[in-house]
């Protein structure tokens, strides 16, 4: 048996052994870890301690699947609807192309239409991709098109290869591989989407499947992108946690295993278990260039990872937002509230009605005395959402007047202060309710009906 290698690793500048080479292992009956996932419990997080190291590339991007998985979860979108969203994506993502790609569905015209709708805007960023399943059928809607790059369904759990498929894991592979090359023959770039990665064999069959992928990529010149889908959510971002559902496990072995570049990985979250944006950023810091993410999470189930909030997530471990525009954000959250008649749940971070209303007395003292002690950071520079504060009896004149400069964006000579006809009169009524028995915060709809009560009584304009 010839002996492993050692050489210098250039990254850490020391001495390594060249990694065991893992081979596919066709099992006869399929391993659907039932240690982990037994159906009648609770999945079960195990750990065995085994830290990888944290590995954040030079460049980290952001993908767009808001037309593709966005739209498994709701009516479809119109064509200028996703002509119009794709302009947004475009400005949020900002000069520098932070927003990479988006991708669309061929199966009906609508979608189609899109596509050459989008294509015609002449974007660098996103780049319209498309997504298919590892159909030569499929295939040939790309090749009709003219996308230079195209998902392939290329599903890698026992669960899928034995129940849905019905193949062996060769089988599986040789098919799967076979698309793939069809693919790079005609000069397209593939992008596998490893669908139920968190409940794979790794070292039996993604990483083995990987190394064939890299060997065509190889064979070809043309890149081949590795989507890590944590399709049902199962992944962690806990160090030392056991494969599958480890995801800093699975990034360090694609790249350490199967020689995957950090270029051509991309992981997709569900939030199944409330952890798609920390697992999205876990990927980015151990080695994935690319997250996938969709507007406001919408997507298959529970949703995916919240485009904007990978947003956030970029400028707080880069220290720079690189370019993209944030006030787009409000802009597409008015857009599918107003046009699209989408309801955003008013708590959602960045987007929701009250994200940034401050509603405790308490700390709605604190806000008229400083914005900084309760507000994230400034709303309203990065999406021309000012904070407000609630009002109950607690708020006071200051408070009220506080409210209405906020909400109706006053400023300068146009500002109201508290000892304005307006605000008292708002206060009187506020007070009153109070005195009746009233123990919860008023809503916006309620001062906002009432203000333009007292407005028309003293012929006045906000």
């Amino acid at each position: 048996m010839e002996e492993r290698k050692v050489y210098l690793n250039r990254h850490t500048n020391l001495l390594e052994l060249e990694e065991h080479m893992y081979q596919l292992a066709d099992v006869e009956t399929p391993n659907v870890f039932r240690n982990l996932f037994r159906y009648d419990e609770i999945p079960k997080i195990a750990f065995n301690d085994r830290i990888v190291p944290h590995h954040m590339p030079d460049e980290i991007w952001i993908t767009d699947t808001t037309f593709r998985d966005g739209q498994q979860s709701r009516a479809p979108y119109t064509t200028d609807q996703i002509v119009t969203i794709y302009d947004y994506l475009h400005r949020l993502g900002g000069p520098n192309g932070k927003i990479r790609q988006s991708e669309f569905f061929l199966y009906s015209k609508k979608d189609r239409d899109a596509v050459y709708r989008c294509l015609e805007k002449g974007y660098e960023f996103p780049e319209v991709t498309s997504w298919i399943r590892a159909s030569k059928k499929d295939f040939e809607l790309v090749k009709e098109i003219g996308l230079k790059e195209t998902g392939i369904l290329v599903s890698c759990s026992d669960y899928h290869i034995f129940y849905k498929l019905k193949m062996t894991r060769r089988q599986a592979l040789d098919h799967y591989l076979s698309v793939v090359r069809e693919c790079m023959e005609t000069g397209v770039r593939p992008r596998c989407h490893l669908e139920d990665i968190t409940r794979s064999d790794i070292y039996g069959f993604v990483i083995p499947f990987c190394l064939e992928l890299m060997k065509l990529m190889e064979e070809y010149g043309i890149p081949v992108k590795i989507r890590v889908c944590d399709t049902m959510g199962y992944g962690v971002n806990f160090p030392g946690a056991v494969i599958p559902r480890s995801i800093p496990g699975i990034i360090y072995g694609l790249m350490t295993h199967a020689g995957v570049p950090s270029e051509l990985i991309e992981f997709h979250g569900h939030n199944d278990f409330y952890k798609a944006v920390n697992n999205s950023t876990t990927a980015w810091l151990y080695g994935a260039c690319g997250v996938n993410c969709s507007l406001f999470g919408i997507g298959e189930r529970t949703g995916n990872t919240p485009l904007e909030a990978m947003v956030f997530e970029y400028a707080q471990l880069r220290g720079t937002l690189d370019g993209m525009d944030t006030t787009v954000i409000t802009e597409l959250a008015e857009y599918y509230e107003k046009e699209i008649g989408y309801h955003i749940p008013s708590r959602t971070p960045f987007v929701g009605k009250n994200f940034n209303v401050t509603r405790a007395g308490i700390h709605a003292d604190g806000m008229l005395k400083n914005e900084e002690i309760y507000n994230i950071f400034d709303t309203e520079k990065f999406l021309n959402r000012p904070a407000l504060v609630s009002v109950s009896n607690t708020s006071g004149a200051a408070g009220i007047a506080y409210w209405i400069n906020a909400y109706y964006k006053l400023s300068g000579e146009r500002q109201v202060d508290k000892n304005s006809e307006l605000v008292k009169r708002i206060k009187e009524w506020v007070d009153k309710e109070y005195e009746d028995g009233r123990v919860t915060v008023l809503t916006d709809e309620e001062l906002v009906d009432k203000i333009d009560s007292v407005c028309k009584e003293l012929h006045m304009t906000l």
